[in-house]
């Protein structure tokens, strides 16, 4: 007899079939001594210490169990009573991407779990952290040849294992002992696709009980094909628990120097061993939990018998340890199996175990000849004792090789399956089980109440199709023809002739009527049954769902293998096309899933939202949202889209993701990744794989719609990804051939892939790149997607996916493939652009961010193999894994922020009425989009507004300095007048640069910032950042006016300044004169005797001077020049006209505009007729609104008293050409000349008197005239020496100083106003201003109100603007607030100025005056005349002067006050220079465009905004449209009107009629909106329905035909809708 080999010996004390335990524990107790020895070793002082302590902590684990250890050792000790759950296995963490977990024992089985989870066939190598420390330095030494000894190669004759490692069976064993029953099937089902063995009987070593695994082994479904099926190609799809197969059983008895489990592998061929076996790494380490486990597996044929092991299907268990010790076990599978083959070295007194007659198996013993015990006279007695033949004895002699043994033994099986004696599936296991004490883990009450509730709904199954026509009434035709009339509202393809919002409204009760007829059906017996099982407690529910779902699948299997068989056999004959057809459908719907029960759930739930809320049937119903919110957390998938009507049940998955918002709240933060490719290219088994999660994937049930479903990012992985659930969306495939035969499968693709890919943050594309056609479809369909995406704002991003792709160069060969790729994608490009008519799209990379290196993954194929027993290729899981780490790494720098769920179910609703509309990007509106719109323009707004706040003082400052620029001093530091203005405006173009900069910057910063969504809105960063310059050239231009008007002036004024003040030299020189004659005289002199010889000497003076008349300007033609500049650019024929009148007669009449005459043919003549009316009344209003706003700038600028300057009728012609270019009336040339001449004529005329008026103010010999008074008072206070001081002082404070105050408060004032205004709501923007006025005109009731906003609509706005001022402002004290302020500001700068003046010595009071004007110039204008007028004989005493001053200057800021108190609000504002309701005016106005259909204003923002939209359309015949034929007023409303096949005409299209669908082509710069809600519009048709008689009255019509949905509309419902429209929350 030859020795046992060294493998063989380890196979005794190894994995498989150990030796005595008393060598395993001699082998433990070595290994703990040695962790022991190196322990010591750390400190020897203290060696009795570590002693005492070494066997107190010997003596607390002696008191824990073996169990108990092992889970403690692998960090499981926590999950032994609460089970680890699918949830906490499956959330995202730092493991999640993380490649190496380190060597602590603690992530042995989080390792195995992450890797098995992902279906990796390397999941059980397992290694855990070494025992023995010296290992590190003996490694580092291992080169150094110096340290090499002969002990050192003893070494290599000890065990190399000295790692603390686990056996990967303990490690199984602990995770099956510490898990739940959903993680039992998710365990069972991974490790069965890996062909890895699975757990039948579980032991428990503490109580030494095991558990029969049926629960856990459910979820596995196989497929296989049977020798009698080979011929016809057909095939089993079965639950394997359900599946009758004989049952093959090895065990051992006693000691056995053969390794069973190697001996099985190697007769199963599997290349990765289906069993753990002693030649595995860590197979042999010692088994400290597992012994007594029964490990099974199934070898099942494909069909070809040159392939197949077996031709008929088997079930093969495997029996860990010893049968001695596991008799329960033993027992268990000798009355379940058809044979057991029994493993032994030799037989003594144990084989009475083997005699036992309850056993059905054929007994069958395996032995080694290389046992010596084994002799042929040993074997005789056993076999006659257990009555065996010699075919029931296999021996493997010294001369039989393993493969030799293995076949002997595959014969062996072979024969026992052509004839076996017992076939059992695992589900009827159980009742042996019973029989013996054995536990079932079905036997949980959870689990029986689960099985019971979901038994006694699929009981009654019989025909599914059938069954769900009875059990399902919401979900038939109903809801097919709800998605019709769903659609249609949207489409109105079907409306031919009929008036659009009569069909609408037809449409609505026809969508009632449906609801109603939902509502009229009691619901089912099933569905009650459901919904009460599934408010069941949580575990419970959890149970029923499984088993609903196993069933349903059971039953759905049963029904098409049925089909499948009937289609192929009609397909033999091609006479029955019809009966195919009919097969077909019902392969189609006989589909029953879960599902479909929530579908109905959701259409009761729907149907109840149109029952009044009081009703108790409504209200029953209320909870039905939160309960599927709970199982969305919980980890079941909720239907998304129904794939057999193509519809979302928009309010059932609203109040669903409602109800999980509150559930989870505030940590509702989700990311979204969706799969879209071509039907059954594994999108499904590739989301399972990523995540762990178990999307359907048997077969015969494809996924039909999308469904969505939730996994938990863990705490600490938050940060990392800003978000706190993950939600997965699995999708249909598109392309899907059941969908092929309708009409509208394109139409479907295309919805399906714009609202997964909207919703997404990352898609992954699964493509085939063999099929050029096909993958050319989907490109389109996905790109498609894509670019509507980009155009609405959001930047999905994406990765190609290219599956069964295996050879490691893939990436480099695939070079090419990826050029074709890209090659494709923008063809794909090209053509959606066209078709979305957005031509500038040019390329893949166009429409977002992508790079062909790393937007693509290759994925080897699924199997390693030919299934049924092909394991899962290890290939497909790392790679799988490696884009599972790479999308989230994608997403953790992911620019947009997560959006939360009530933002995520937004968007749904968004999209998917988007998707409705044939027309997605002309048809999307998103509140998300809108509030980050609506933000970006109140930012904007208050931008803005700093920027004009700076410029408007910077301006006052100006003008200021330039009207005192010289008073003061005789010479300046800027002599040059000229050389100041240049100055002044290189510091304001310094100025806006500034500002400018100051704004742009704002902009980026705010598009920078991670919050607000403001991704959303980066396509309208260019056009506020062109608004931006586009202000500050504006702005420019008219400073740069402003200061050069102002130094005109200036100039003018300068030499009357200096006529007046030789006049006054002279005067004050004669008056001096007759001073010195009057005190020669030595005689008292009267006062009047004084006025007598002031008289006297002041005419013989003012007959000295030479006084020349002030010479006026024509100002008519410096109007008539600056009209024929203005008009110039239009070329000879305008200057003709202007050529036939001359100025001076225009203006003097009121303004009428013949248009041409109407044709000679009747039918032209009406038609030209109608149109020239509608002109005429739209040009009214142009003209009105002109008139208003120049006559407005005419009385601004003559109220001012200034002098003419060529800057105004600049203006006035600036402000008629950007009107007439808003309305687009400038095309014809008579109406703009003969209106300019009008409004310059009327100007001139008034300018003229103005310019005469400011020449006869300031004329020399008046300004003498006026203050002769003052001159002679001041000529008898010096001739009788009386001290001036105090006079002086006052005539200073009340002529200088007080009207510069004044002055600097209302230049500042208006600001303060409108400053005060922007923070109100309303005029925050342009679309909360309509909101607020909108809002306030159906609070009033009142039809007058409604009549002037729509017809007289600037004018209106302006006066609602000034009420709310006046309103604002009524209380007077907040006015005063803001004077108070601005007056304290101007009399701590006089204080100031008079400090520092009486601070420096000055030589006379004139320097002392001066230097305090000097001061005082840069912030108050100080009247030159009042000045010079001032210093005439001023003979005060300097230091009295200035005590004066401060007194008289604190008794004009008291009399200011007052005065300010007791004025008017009214006269405030009428004496402001910047004017509020002006300037807010400006503001909400905005671009001043207007619908071309029913004249709504524009609400974008931004002046240089490239497309004009309105949040809130009107029916037309509000905007005085009515029908030519009834002459009554339209009810047809543009947002719906653009989405019709209706058409229009007008002067636009040249009178000739153009499909409003084509609005564009006409009105480009135009976007109109469809109604999303369909009850968008509800406010203007209440408007409508209440004052229609007096509409029509109004615009001299007949009243509408108002449809009956309108009447029905409330006020309640019309503020309502105002509110959606302007998302107002």
């Amino acid at each position: 007899m030859e020795e046992p080999t060294s493998e063989d010996s380890e196979d005794i004390y190894g994995e498989e079939d150990e030796g005595p335990p008393s060598a395993g524990a001699d082998c433990e107790a070595d290994c703990e001594k040695a962790l022991q020895e190196t322990t010591d070793t750390n400190d020897s002082a203290e060696i009795s210490d570590l002693n005492g302590k070494q066997n107190l902590e010997e003596e607390t684990k002696t008191q824990k169990t073996n169990l108990e250890m092992v889970l403690e050792d692998l960090g499981l000790e926590k999950y032994h009573k609460e089970k680890l759950s699918l949830s906490k296995i499956l959330g995202i963490d730092e493991t999640t991407i993380t490649d190496d977990l380190g060597n602590c024992k603690s992530n042995i089985p989080l390792n195995f779990l992450k890797k098995l989870v992902m279906v990796n066939v390397t999941a059980r190598n397992v290694k855990g952290v070494s025992c023995d420390l010296s290992d590190a330095s003996s490694e580092s030494n291992c080169d150094d040849p110096s340290e090499s000894t002969e002990s050192d190669l003893e070494d290599l004759f000890e065990s190399s294992n000295k790692a603390e490692t686990f056996n990967p069976l303990d490690i199984i064993t602990a995770l099956f002992l510490c898990s739940d029953g959903f993680v039992h099937q998710e365990l069972a089902l991974k490790m069965s696709m890996c062909q890895f063995s699975v757990p039948l009987l579980l032991p428990n070593c503490d109580t030494q009980q095991c558990i029969l695994m049926l629960w856990a082994m459910r979820d596995i479904v196989k497929k296989y094909r049977p020798s009698h099926l080979t011929e016809t190609k057909g095939f089993i799809e079965e639950r394997i628990v359900l599946s009758e197969l004989p049952m093959i059983s090895f065990v051992r008895l006693g000691e056995c120097s053969l390794s069973k489990s190697e001996i099985l592998n190697k007769l199963l061929n599997n290349p990765d061993d289906t069993f753990v076996h002693h030649n595995m790494e860590c197979g042999d380490i010692k088994r400290r939990i597992s012994n007594g486990l029964t490990e099974m597996t199934w070898y099942l044929p494909c069909g070809n018998k040159n392939m197949d092991i077996f031709s008929e299907p088997v079930a093969i268990a495997n029996l860990r340890g010893d049968i001695a010790s596991f008799e329960t076990q033993f027992s268990f599978l000798c009355q379940t199996s058809a044979a057991v083959f029994v493993f032994f070295d030799q037989l003594g007194s144990q084989c009475e175990l083997l005699m036992n007659k309850n056993h059905k198996a054929q007994i069958f013993l395996v032995g080694n000849q290389q046992n010596k015990n084994l002799t042929p006279d040993v074997l005789k007695k056993v076999a006659n004792r257990l009555n065996l033949t010699k075919n029931n004895i296999i021996i493997k002699t010294k001369k039989t090789n393993d493969a030799d043994f293995v076949k002997s033994l595959k014969k062996t099986v072979s024969s026992v399956l052509s004839k076996p004696q017992l076939k059992m599936s695992v589900q009827q296991m159980a009742d042996v089980a019973h029989e013996l004490g054995i536990t079932v883990d079905e036997d949980s009450p959870e689990c029986q109440d689960g099985k019971k509730n979901a038994d006694a709904i699929t009981a009654e199954i019989e025909d599914t199709f059938q069954f769900k026509e009875n059990q399902f009434p919401l979900q038939g035709q109903i809801w097919k023809e709800l998605t019709f009339l769903e659609k249609e509202e949207f489409r109105l393809r079907k409306v031919g002739s009929e008036n659009i919002e009569n069909y609408k409204s037809n449409l609505k009760k026809k969508k009632e009527e449906q609801r109603k007829k939902q509502n009229s059906y009691a619901m089912s017996s099933v569905m009650t049954c459901f919904i009460s099982a599934i408010s069941r407690p949580h575990k419970e529910r959890c149970y029923f769902l499984k088993w609903m779902r196993m069933n349903l699948d059971n039953l759905s299997r049963m029904k098409l293998s049925g089909l499948r068989e009937l289609y192929k056999e009609k397909c033999k004959d091609s006479e029955n096309k019809q009966e195919i057809k009919e097969i077909e459908q019902k392969l189609s719907s006989s589909s029953l899933g879960v599902e479909h029960f929530f579908r109905e759930m959701g259409q009761i739930y729907e149907a109840s939202l149109y029952l009044p809320e009081t009703d108790s049937s409504r209200q029953q119903l209320q909870h039905l949202p939160r309960l599927c919110a709970q199982l969305l957390l919980d980890g079941f998938p909720l239907e998304l889209v129904d794939g057999d009507a193509s519809n979302i049940p928009l309010s059932w998955v609203s109040d669903v993701l409602s109800q999980l918002n509150d559930l989870v709240s505030p940590k509702n933060k989700i990311l979204v990744v969706t799969v879209l490719g071509v039907q059954s290219t594994g999108k499904s088994t590739l989301l399972n794989t990523m995540f762990g999660v178990q999307f359907a994937v048997s077969s015969g049930r494809c996924t039909r719609g999308a469904f969505m479903l939730l996994i938990k990012v863990n705490e600490d992985f938050k940060k990392v990804l800003n978000c706190d659930f993950m939600m997965i969306i699995d999708t249909e495939g598109l392309k899907s051939p059941e969908l092929a035969q309708l009409d509208n499968s394109h139409e479907h693709d295309n919805e399906l892939a714009t609202l997964v890919v909207g919703l997404s943050d990352i898609t992954i594309i699964n493509i085939a790149m063999e099929n050029s056609t096909e993958m050319k479809d989907i490109l389109q369909i996905v790109v498609h997607a894509f670019l509507r995406m980009k155009e609405v704002g959001k930047k999905p991003q994406c990765q190609f996916v290219h599956q069964n792709v295996s050879d490691v160069s893939a990436h480099e060969k695939n070079l090419r493939d990826r050029k074709l790729l890209l090659q494709q994608l923008n063809e794909m490009t090209q053509a959606a652009a066209k078709m979305e008519k957005k031509e500038d799209y040019k390329s893949f990379t166009d429409v977002m961010e992508y790079n062909p290196d790393t937007g693509n993954c290759y994925i080897p194929g699924l199997w390693n193999g030919n299934p049924p027993m092909a394991p899962v290729n290890a290939g497909y899981s790392e790679t799988v894994y490696e884009l599972k780490k790479n999308i989230i790494q994608q997403l953790g720098k992911c620019e947009s922020t997560s959006n939360n769920i009530l933002e995520f179910r937004e968007w749904i609703t968004s999209l998917w009425n988007a998707v409705k509309h044939e027309n997605f990007i002309f048809s999307f509106r998103n509140s998300l989009v809108a509030d980050a719109y609506m933000r970006l323009c109140t930012e904007y707004n208050q931008w803005e507004w700093e920027f004009k706040k700076e410029m408007y003082k910077w301006v006052t400052t100006a003008e200021t300095r330039i009207s005192n620029f010289g008073s003061f001093i005789a010479t300046s530091e800027i002599s040059d007048m000229n050389e100041f203005i240049t100055e002044l405006k290189s510091e304001a173009t310094t100025e806006l640069i500034k500002l400018e900069t100051k704004i742009l910057d704002n902009l980026n910063k705010y598009f920078d910032q991670p919050e607000g969504h403001v991704y959303l809105v980066e396509g309208h960063r260019e056009e506020f950042s062109n608004s931006i310059k586009s202000l500050r050239r504006q702005t420019e231009s008219s400073v740069l006016n402003q200061i050069t008007t102002a130094a005109d002036i200036k100039k003018g004024l300068k030499e009357l300044d200096k006529i007046r003040a030789t006049y006054r030299e002279e005067i004050e020189k004669s008056v001096c004169d007759l001073i010195d004659e009057c005190r020669k005289r030595k005689v008292q002199m009267t006062d009047r005797e004084l006025d007598e010889s002031f008289d006297k000497m002041w005419t013989e003076t003012l007959k000295t001077l030479a006084f020349s008349e002030q010479q006026t300007s024509n100002i008519f033609t410096s109007v008539s020049h600056q009209l024929r500049t203005n008009l110039s650019p239009k070329g000879s024929h305008a200057c003709e006209l202007l050529s036939k009148k001359s100025l001076k007669d225009c203006g003097l009449e009121h303004f009428t505009y013949k248009h041409k005459e109407v044709g000679e043919n009747s039918v032209t003549a009406f038609r030209e007729l109608f149109t020239w009316t509608n002109l005429t009344k739209a040009r009214r209003k142009i003209v009105d609104s002109i008139f208003s706003a120049c006559n407005e700038c005419i009385s601004d600028q003559i109220k001012r008293k200034t002098n003419y300057h060529n800057t105004y009728i600049q203006e006035i012609l600036q402000i008629i050409d950007e009107k007439l270019n808003k309305a687009d009336a400038n095309k014809d040339i008579e109406f703009e000349v003969s209106l300019k001449q009008y409004i310059c004529g009327s100007a001139a005329r008034m300018f003229q008197k103005m310019h005469e008026e400011f020449i006869q103010e300031n004329d020399p010999y008046k300004s003498l005239q006026k203050n002769k008074k003052k001159f002679c008072t001041d000529f008898k206070d010096v001739f009788h020496k009386r001290d001036q001081c105090q006079k002086k002082a006052e005539e200073f404070t009340n002529q200088s100083l007080k009207p510069a105050i004044e002055n600097f408060i209302y230049c500042s004032l208006g600001v303060d106003i409108v400053d005060k205004m922007m923070t109100k709501e309303e005029f925050s923007t342009r679309m909360s201003f309509q909101y607020s006025i909108l809002l306030d005109l159906i609070s009033k009731h009142d039809f007058e109100s409604f009549k002037d906003y729509i017809c007289s609509y600037e004018k209106y706005v302006k006066s609602w603007i000034t009420d709310r001022i006046r309103e604002h402002f009524s209380s007077q004290s907040t006015v005063c607030e803001m004077e108070h302020k601005h007056l304290k500001s101007c009399i701590d700068h006089i204080n100031a100025a008079i400090k520092k003046a009486k601070a420096e010595s000055t030589d006379s009071l004139r320097t002392f005056v001066v230097k305090i004007c000097t001061e005082l110039g840069d912030k108050l204008k100080i009247s030159q005349d009042a000045l010079d007028a001032f210093m005439v004989l001023n003979k005060s005493d300097q230091e009295q002067f200035a005590h004066w001053l401060n007194k008289f200057v604190e008794e004009m800021t008291e009399s200011l006050r007052e005065k300010f108190k007791s004025t008017e609000f009214e006269t405030k504002l009428s004496q402001l220079h910047i004017k509020p309701e002006n300037e807010l005016f400006n503001r909400v106005i905005g671009c001043g465009k207007q619908c071309p259909f029913c004249k709504i204003p524009c609400d974008a923002g931004g002046e240089n905004h490239t497309e004009h939209f309105a949040s809130l359309h009107r029916p037309n015949g509000l905007g005085e449209y009515w029908s030519v034929d009834s002459r009554k007023l339209m009810t047809d409303i543009c947002a719906s009107l653009v989405i019709s096949g209706k058409h229009f005409r007008c002067s636009d299209t040249n009178d000739e009629y153009h499909p409003y669908k084509e609005y564009r082509q006409i009105y480009a710069d135009w976007k109109i909106i469809p109604d999303v809600s369909l009850e968008a519009s509800d406010y203007w048709k209440y408007v409508m329905n209440k004052y229609n008689k007096e509409f029509a009255d109004k615009y001299y019509a007949k009243p509408a035909d108002i449809p009956d949905a309108w009447k029905k509309i409330t006020k309640e419902e019309a503020v309502k809708s105002l509110k959606k429209s302007f998302n107002i929350k």
